[in-house]
């Protein structure tokens, strides 16, 4: 099965890409900041310089790798459910679900190996400029030299190839324990079905956030500073939470708007009846808009709340707190990056696997434009439904936190930070959507179909 899995990538390179460049940015990313650590263990650092660094390491690596774990896992799973039909052939031939899920593992363990090789040489121009940020702010001290090691590599060819085989495995494992019959229609219909494992897990994600929110505001009022401590995992954890209950969301929204969508035009109704057979498709697309705005919004206005309470208490920052305000500014900062990334690589493989389905439409009489509004409808739905869910997932950080420092349930800090992230959340799913799509129609509807 691996000769397999060699060939059938030389043949499918085209749907591997957006997992490829997830693998390439997550494992750059975990070794620049794993760099962080051959730096700071090198002879002759500061005890403050090797504080900062470890724990830029440390924290910031430790998200990150959760942040890949994910990105891998949703555009591998995009993968998997588009070649539904192939598994469901394969298993009508005679293949065992152990011979397909080694097939699809050897692929995505190949894929895995590759990116971390291509990612150590810009990892170690990051890792640099991550040097040369802390050493900008005073974080590190001037003429600490830039080390990229063991710890770097060790830690981001080993995290990346773990992290994708793990994701490979959870991805494969239910669509290969299915019968061959039921694979079939689980192509037919898009496979928009969600497991009851993953609803669990999301669920105690869920659990897990607001455990720590009411930890928050209560064990940790009056602690100043440390409050972050359980105020910053929060939002993370309900982010991946909601992110995971992602196809049942859709599925409800899509079914309380459904009958005014179905009124709105040819567009809107044929969005509507998308969204009900792919829910489990376009939850892979609503997974980055959710970690997006609920990391992005609950870091950041955690980091104004605590600006606000130490300029009010007249304290002067300390070195300590300047240091957690760098990390979270960088927390944010690989976030946006790293949640565009990941949108763009799921709608563009997703609105590329739809080439025959737009082709289908445009022969059936649909013009170009009512395509693109279809999307365009699409795009509204995952925009808000993704804006919505990490609001949501932002306060469960937001609020404890102000109750801890302030008193106050709501924090007294403008509303221009959350705007700029919803703007930026809109303009990369609306944006890359809508590209994509036309990129996807302007083949010939006949020669898409054929192909």
């Amino acid at each position: 099965m691996f000769g397999l899995a060699l060939r059938s990538l030389r043949h499918r390179a085209g749907g591997f890409l957006a997992t490829f460049v997830s693998m390439v940015f997550g494992a750059a990313m975990v070794m620049a900041f794993a760099s962080l650590l051959d730096t700071g263990m090198a002879a002759g650092v500061p005890a403050a310089s090797r504080k900062s660094l470890v724990l830029m390491a440390v924290v910031v690596g430790g998200w990150g790798l959760i942040m890949v774990a994910f990105s891998v896992t949703s555009t591998l799973t995009l993968v998997v459910r588009q070649r539904a039909s192939e598994l469901a052939l394969l298993k009508n031939v005679g293949a065992t679900p152990m011979q397909i899920g080694r097939m699809i593992v050897g692929e995505t363990s190949v894929v895995a190996l590759v990116a971390g090789l291509v990612a150590i040489p810009p990892a170690a121009l990051a890792g640099r400029g991550l040097l040369s940020l802390l050493t900008s702010t005073g974080r590190v001290a001037d003429g600490v030299g830039y080390a990229f090691g063991s710890y770097a590599l060790g830690i981001g060819l080993g995290v990346t190839f773990v992290a994708a085989t793990a994701a490979a495995v959870i991805t494969v494992r239910g669509s290969v324990r299915s019968r061959a019959a039921e694979a079939a229609r689980s192509a037919a219909s898009g496979g928009g079905r969600m497991s009851r494992k993953r609803a669990v897990a999301g669920v105690a994600f869920l659990l897990l956030g607001a455990g720590l929110a009411v930890t928050t505001a209560t064990a940790m009022r009056g602690k100043g500073i440390d409050a972050m401590q359980t105020a910053g995992q929060t939002s993370i954890w309900t982010s991946i939470g909601f992110a995971l209950l992602g196809p049942a969301l859709v599925g409800r929204v899509t079914a309380a708007f459904a009958r005014p969508l179905e009124k709105a035009g040819v567009p809107a109704y044929l969005t509507v009846n998308h969204v009900r057979h792919r829910s489990g498709q376009l939850a892979s697309a609503l997974m980055p808009v959710i970690l997006f705005t609920g990391i992005a919004t609950g870091t950041l206005y955690m980091q104004w709340i605590e600006n606000a309470a130490t300029t009010a208490s007249g304290v002067v920052s300390t070195a300590d707190q300047k240091t957690t305000e760098t990390l979270n500014f960088t927390v944010i900062g690989m976030l946006v990056v790293f949640s565009a990334i990941m949108l763009i690589n799921t709608l563009v493989a997703a609105m590329t696997y739809r080439r025959g389905e737009f082709a289908r439409q445009r022969l059936v009489g649909l013009t170009p434009p009512q395509v693109l509004k279809a999307v365009a409808v699409e795009g509204v739905i995952l925009t808000v439904l993704g804006v919505a869910s990490g609001t949501v997932a932002g306060l469960f950080t937001i609020v404890p936190y102000s109750i801890a420092r302030t008193g106050r349930a709501l924090p007294d800090v403008g509303a221009g930070s959350y705007l700029g992230v919803v703007v930026i959340a809109a303009v990369l799913t609306l944006g890359t959507g809508l590209t994509a799509a036309r990129r996807a129609i302007r083949t010939p509807a006949v020669e898409a179909v054929t192909r």
